[in-house]
């Protein structure tokens, strides 16, 4: 039987294999319900999911663009309100 050799070491690679199946099993998980995730999150998107890598806009910023889009501010009003902001983009 191997003179005793390596009769020892078979609880180590059953440890080291449940191991690896509860990690495979976690990532398995976080895959599948989308909590891996390497981008910030935008404005428009919840906690965890990912995004652009733009940070978030205020609430201000968000109610200009609003307007702006509605047609209820010239593109000058526009620009001038977002340099009042401190928002150029």
């Amino acid at each position: 039987m191997g003179n005793g050799f390596g009769m020892g070491w078979g609880w180590l690679f059953g440890l080291m294999l449940l191991v690896g199946l509860v990690l495979l099993t976690v990532l398995a998980v976080r895959a599948i319900g989308g909590g891996i995730s390497r981008d910030i999150p935008t404005r428009d998107t919840p906690p965890g999911v990912g995004g652009s890598r733009q940070p978030p806009r205020s609430r201000a910023r968000e109610i200009l663009d609003e307007r702006y889009a509605r047609g209820e501010l010239s593109t000058e009003e526009y620009h001038e309100r977002l340099q009042t902001l401190g928002e150029d983009t």
